[in-house]
C-alpha cells in the first residue's frame, strides 16, 4: 500500500483528488491538508511514502518550500509536484530542490496515479509537455548582486532603499537596473521582476 499526503489549497479540487486516489486498490490517502506549513507537520505526522503537493499554495511555504523542508526532515518521504501551467521557474526550482515528480494538473487521472507509483518505487517523473521546457531552461543571465537589487525592486523598494540594504551608493543601484534592464531585453525594471520571477531567477 503507497501512503499518500496530498496537499492543495482549492478545497474541492483537494477532496475530489483524495476521493479519486482512495479508489486506487494500492493508494491510501492519510492526510489532505491546504497548505504547505500543514503538510510538513501532516507528513512528519503520518510519515507517508509520498507527498503530492500542489506548488502553488498561497499562504505560509508553498509546494516546493514544503518539498525542500520534506526533504530535510523526512528524507524517505518521495516528494510529487502538481501545478496548473508549467512555469519555467517553478521547474527550474522544482529541479533545484531535487524533487521526485512534476506532473500537470491538467494530466489524466491514470498519469497522476501511474506517477505516484513510479515515484514511490524510486524514480523521477517529469510530465512529457514539461521536457522541452526543461531542456530549454536557460541559464541565469544575472549576477548575484543583480539578483538582489531586483529582487527588492520588484518588492517595491526605490533606488535609496535599495542602496541602503545592500550597502551600495543610490547612483551604483541605478546602473545596476540599467544593466538588469538590458540583459534581460525588458522595458523597464518592472517588466525586468516579471521576466527574472517567471524564470526563477529572483
Amino acid at each position: 500500500m503507497i501512503r499518500i499526503l496530498l496537499a492543495e489549497d482549492q478545497h474541492v479540487i483537494r477532496e475530489a483528488l483524495a476521493t479519486l486516489l482512495g479508489l486506487e486498490p494500492d493508494i491510501e490517502v492519510v492526510a489532505a491538508v491546504d497548505s504547505g506549513d500543514a503538510a510538513v507537520a501532516a507528513a512528519l505526522a503520518h510519515r507517508p511514502d509520498v507527498a503530492v503537493l500542489d506548488i502553488d499554495m498561497p499562504r505560509g511555504m508553498d509546494g516546493l518550500d514544503a518539498a525542500g523542508e520534506l526533504r530535510t526532515r523526512l528524507p524517505e518521504c518521495r516528494t510529487l509536484m502538481l501545478t496548473g501551467h508549467g512555469k519555467p521557474g517553478h521547474l527550474r526550482r522544482a529541479l533545484a530542490s531535487q524533487v521526485d515528480g512534476f506532473v500537470l494538473k491538467t494530466a489524466p487521472p491514470d498519469e497522476l496515479t501511474a506517477a505516484i507509483r513510479k515515484v514511490a518505487q524510486g524514480e523521477r517523473v517529469l510530465d512529457p509537455s514539461l521536457a522541452v521546457t526543461a531542456w530549454n531552461l536557460a541559464d541565469n543571465p544575472l549576477t548575484p548582486r543583480e539578483a538582489d537589487v531586483l529582487r527588492l525592486a520588484a518588492g517595491g523598494a526605490e533606488a535609496p532603499e535599495i542602496a541602503a540594504q545592500l550597502f551600495l551608493s543610490a547612483g551604483t543601484v541605478r546602473n545596476y537596473l540599467t544593466a538588469i534592464v538590458t540583459k534581460l531585453n525588458a522595458r523597464n525594471r518592472t517588466d525586468a521582476a516579471r521576466i527574472a520571477a517567471e524564470a526563477g531567477w529572483i
